[in-house]
Formats: structure tokens, sequence, C-alpha cells
């Protein structure tokens, strides 16, 4: 398919998702455009969006997973590379969600955090960082507060995607059918 069907392709599932769960499609985009190496969602999904996801060249996987009552949880994994999938399948299929030091750098690492995001979330969650909740739902993971690596932001696609550090955190965001060139 030529990248210009190929695109066309991406736009049209990711506003077709975006009519189903904004953020879903959101983080489907991030993962397609290689900002992600791989995304977890945890929420249902139906098999319509995870068709979507597939068109857009992303691979699907579902994990199971427990609480602490014994109750299981299905998350739904996707990837451009379908290795992730695999990994994150053969640890955590199965098993029960932990917040095992381990656990939080493997996840931290699939998912594409940086490493000190993913250190000081595993000191202190959701320890204030100075970033808006709008702005902090736009990344994906828990920013620290003394990032190095988020200020310099995650772009989409040539600058499609901003974060600046100004003595403050700032983000410019295009709307999601702008951000495919």
């Amino acid at each position: 398919m030529p990248v210009d069907e190929t695109q066309a392709t991406i736009r049209e599932c990711v506003k077709q998702l975006e009519q189903s769960e904004m953020q879903l499609a959101y983080l489907a985009l991030l993962t397609r455009q290689g900002v992600k190496p791989l995304s977890r969602w945890e929420k249902p999904v139906t098999a319509a969006q995870l068709s979507l996801m597939q068109t857009m060249g992303l691979h699907t996987a579902s994990v199971v997973r427990t609480v602490q009552s014994g109750h299981e949880v299905v998350e739904t994994l996707f990837s451009t590379l379908q290795p992730y999938c695999d990994l994150y399948l053969e640890r955590f299929d199965r098993t029960p969600i932990d917040k095992t030091l381990e656990t939080v750098r493997l996840e931290g690492y699939l998912f594409g955090y940086p490493p000190c995001c993913v250190e000081a979330f595993f000191q202190q969650p959701y320890a204030r960082n100075g970033l808006s909740k709008e702005d902090q739902q736009i990344l994906f993971h828990w920013a620290c507060s003394e990032c190095r690596i988020t200020p310099y932001g995650y772009p989409v696609t040539g600058t499609g995607m901003v974060f600046c550090w100004n003595g403050r955190f700032r983000v410019e965001v295009p709307t999601l059918p702008d951000v495919i060139i």
C-alpha cells in the first residue's frame, strides 16, 4: 500500500476510534507513530475497535491478570512490534497484578516511559510534579518532578507534538487528524 493510502487509512481508523473512545484513539496513534513501543488498555475493547487498531498496523493481544480479590482483569495490548506484545504476554499473562520494582521497571521499559519517571513512580506513585491535569493526561505516564526527558517531548511526526520546558511545562498538540503527515 502506498504511503498516502496508508496514512489515509490510519487517519480514518483514528477518526472512527475517536467516535467511541478518544483516549484509545490517541493512545493507538501514539503507538502507531512509534512514540510508545507498547501500549496497554485496561478497559473493555470491542471487536470493531480491535479491528481498527489492526488495520492501523498494530499487533494486538489480550492478557488476563488477577487483582488481590482474585477477580480477573483483561488488558488489551497493542504495538507495531509483535515481540513487545509477546514479551508482555510471556511475563504477565495469568499472573496477579503487582507493583514490585522489577514489574514497574519492565512495564516502564515496554511502555517507553523515561527511566527517571519509572523510578520516581515506584518510590512515590502520583507524586506532585507541577503539571496540570490536562498536560499529565496527554503523557500516558506519570512524569517525575525532576524529569529531564519528558520536557523535550515525544515528537509524533516532525514537530507534530512538542513538550517545552521554559521554567514550566507547556504542551502543544495538534488535533488528531493533523498529526499524521
